[in-house]
């Protein structure tokens, strides 16, 4: 027994200093450590990046004239294109204020059309096409705008278009066959 008395070895207070300074050595080399590549990209530039919007175009101040004659034509054209030859009917005109117009289609075989609509004004017109009695598109349209409806006729019909101007406007619109 005296052997192993020999061998104790004498309890020291633990190295809390030194694990201290190991943490603190491995904290800062790890910190320091930085992964870069070349990715053949230029480098970025000190001068801050262009903010990227949602493009708008300014709308034609000149669309809130009416216009005719010739120029009305000319402007429905425009705004309605043919679609190669495809096109069963198509109407435009200049409402007053408060005017509405009633309108009829040539008969048109069942099937899928397109119906393309246009005001050219100051404010807006309704456009409302029916089937007979039955609705089927009511869109008040903003001027200066073209929009497109896509209708499904189960057999031959005769459509009603109503343009009412809520001021004095241009109105355009065409049926084409899809």
């Amino acid at each position: 027994m005296g052997w192993a008395r020999a061998l104790k070895v004498p309890m020291t207070r633990p190295a809390i200093p030194a694990v201290v300074l190991c943490g603190v050595l491995a904290c800062g080399t790890l910190a320091s450590c930085e992964y870069s590549y070349d990715d053949g990209s230029a480098p970025a530039s000190s001068t801050p990046s262009p903010v990227i919007t949602e493009p708008t175009l300014p709308r034609d101040p000149s669309l809130s004239q009416t216009i005719t004659g010739d120029a009305l034509k000319s402007w429905a054209q425009d705004v309605l294109p043919d679609v190669n030859g495809l096109s069963f009917y198509s109407s435009f005109g200049l409402l007053s204020a408060g005017e509405s117009r009633d309108e009829e289609t040539t008969r048109l075989p069942g099937g899928t059309y397109a119906v393309t609509l246009a005001c050219r004004g100051a404010r807006s017109a309704d456009f409302t096409v029916r089937n007979g009695s039955g609705v089927l598109v009511e869109v008040m349209l903003r001027c200066g705008t073209t929009r497109v409806k896509v209708l499904q006729l189960e057999k031959d019909a005769v459509l009603g278009m109503t343009i009412t101007a809520n001021s004095p406007a241009d109105f355009a619109y065409r049926v084409s066959r899809i």
